[in-house]
């Protein structure tokens, strides 16, 4: 915001002062260039340059607040869509004051006042200044600590668990292949063990009928004493 200035105003009082600014910043934002007195353009730049910063802004609110300035409908908008892209990426600054010599007559300092609208070019960095910028940095970063054998222990804990899980399965696959002939052997034994019991029932068979044979044969010799 604008210091109050010391001493007289411009014209005859501070409405006059105000119109008289608003009308050279109009004609400033329309040509982009104007001369004039060195005192006007110093009490000019702020209010410019305050009406820029609205520009840049963009809102609705903004642009009343301009229009509050400057009454000047076609000039608000070309200010908001002309002039505010250009000095996006600027941060403050937008004019640029010239100094043109002394008006013949009165012998008063006359100026040219432009607006800065050439792209923004950001200087590089001095390898100094970014040697120093750095170098508070790496001091307050504390050195890096070695992690404690607790710490490491787990993860070789966890990097083996694979390979255990590995041999795990290969024996288990051993086994399986151990286990599976003598499943395949069983029918076999089955089979080599069921003509013993058919044998062994024979047996039994014949040897109830020998029992009988004796037992009817028993009763005869009875009969015959």
């Amino acid at each position: 915001m604008a210091a109050p200035t010391k001493g007289p105003r411009l014209g005859g009082g501070p409405a006059h002062e105000r119109l008289m600014l608003a009308n050279l910043a109009a004609a400033l934002f329309t040509h982009k260039s104007i001369k004039t007195t060195e005192t006007k353009a110093k009490r000019l730049r702020p209010v410019a340059e305050r009406l820029i910063t609205f520009a840049k802004r963009g809102d609705l609110h903004a642009r009343r607040r301009v229009l509050a300035v400057i009454h000047d409908k076609t000039v608000v908008h070309e200010l908001f869509t002309e002039i505010a892209p250009l000095v996006e990426l600027r941060a403050g600054g937008y004019t640029r004051i010239t100094k043109l010599g002394f008006r013949k007559g009165d012998n008063a300092s006359m100026v040219q006042i432009e607006l800065v609208l050439e792209p923004v070019n950001p200087k590089p960095k001095s390898a100094k200044k970014t040697a120093a910028a750095a170098g508070p940095a790496a001091k307050a970063a504390p050195a890096a600590k070695p992690a404690p054998a607790a710490d490491i222990e787990p993860e070789t804990e966890a990097e083996e668990t694979p390979e255990e899980v590995t041999e795990t399965e290969a024996a288990q696959t051993q086994v399986a292949d151990t286990e599976a002939p003598a499943e395949v052997e069983t029918p076999d034994a089955a089979e080599s063990e069921a003509p013993a019991a058919e044998a062994a029932e024979a047996d039994a068979a014949d040897a109830d009928d020998a029992a009988a044979i004796v037992a009817d044969d028993a009763p005869a010799e009875d009969d015959a004493k």
